[in-house]
């Protein structure tokens, strides 16, 4: 069996009438996500394109937040995370996972149910099973430090070599100068030599979770730098690149005002909306001449 018809099979199994852990079915995922109108995933996960994730690489935080809070998007950025490498971007597509404290009417039912189906009894290693490539696992642990800990080195390698992307985890790792080597994004709250607890229990699987302040839906687009993390909904990354495409070509055309004719202008004159008439017809010029080049090269009408 490959490796795509067991993950398919595991949905399928997790998706159950008898199951305890929580998934969206297949309609219940199109009809939260239905403002996206592309490719999805057999489970109804929305799938942005690989070529879109990478040009998202040469975005910032504030270029996403320009975009998402004028189109109601307010709940969307966490911050104060420990950043495994602040240099590297974390951008891919989002797997949620929801724990919660452990309480023994649920779990029992729970790890029962697993071990029908042939199951490990570690709930997480249920979870970190049905990744993909371009997955970035996002689990809710509650803020738990001790004993909240997704990953040690071993795991946090697996998932690495599954999806080369990373994790974000509100809770813990462990085991961090084994995890550091690992060319991966990664942002958690803290750090702790425990395992993750038995009194820690997994609840859902690609269902919506909270984040600190941001509310994730399974396929968001995940968007970490060095300040913290956005939760893109799939339907807007393509309007967070055009517009970023045209903060890209502003900033050029302002810095090298202020490089090279700072004795003619004060910042004011140039910096945001230019007030001079002729500064104004100037910049619509090259921002016109930018976009149509940027345009012919992406092979855009």
């Amino acid at each position: 069996m490959n490796r795509k018809m067991a993950v398919l099979l595991f949905v399928g199994a997790c998706a159950s009438a008898s199951a305890q852990v929580a998934m969206l079915t297949r309609d219940q995922l199109v009809k939260y996500t239905e403002a996206w109108k592309g490719e999805r995933f057999p489970d109804g996960r929305p799938k942005v394109s690989d070529k879109l994730m990478k040009k998202m690489d040469g975005l910032s935080a504030e270029e996403v937040w320009a975009v998402l809070p004028g189109e109601g998007y307010r709940n969307q950025y966490e911050g104060n995370f420990q950043v495994l490498h602040p240099e590297k971007k974390l951008i891919g597509r989002a797997f949620t996972v929801q724990f919660m404290p452990t309480r023994p009417d649920m779990k029992g039912p729970n790890e029962a149910d697993a071990k029908a189906k042939g199951l490990r009894d570690n709930s997480n290693q249920r979870a970190l099973d049905m990744l993909q490539e371009g997955d970035v696992i996002v689990a809710d642990i509650f803020g738990k430090i001790e004993g909240g800990t997704l990953v040690g080195d071993n795991l946090a390698t697996w998932i690495y070599a599954v999806t080369h992307r990373g994790m974000v985890v509100d809770g813990a790792i462990r085991d961090l100068d084994g995890i550091f080597p690992i060319n991966m994004g990664a942002y958690f709250r803290g750090v702790h030599p425990t395992p993750i607890s038995p009194e820690v229990m997994i609840t859902g699987i690609n269902v919506p979770i909270r984040i600190g302040q941001a509310t994730v839906l399974p396929g968001d687009v995940v968007f970490g730098d060095r300040e913290g993390v956005y939760f893109v909904p799939p339907h807007l990354v393509e309007k967070v690149l055009d517009k970023a495409d045209e903060t890209h070509i502003h900033d050029d055309w302002t810095q090298d005002k202020f490089i090279h004719e700072t004795s003619k202008y004060k910042s004011s004159d140039i910096y945001g909306s230019p007030r001079d008439p002729k500064l104004k017809a100037e910049y619509a010029d090259y921002l016109k001449k930018k976009l149509d080049e940027l345009h012919a090269k992406e092979g855009k009408k």
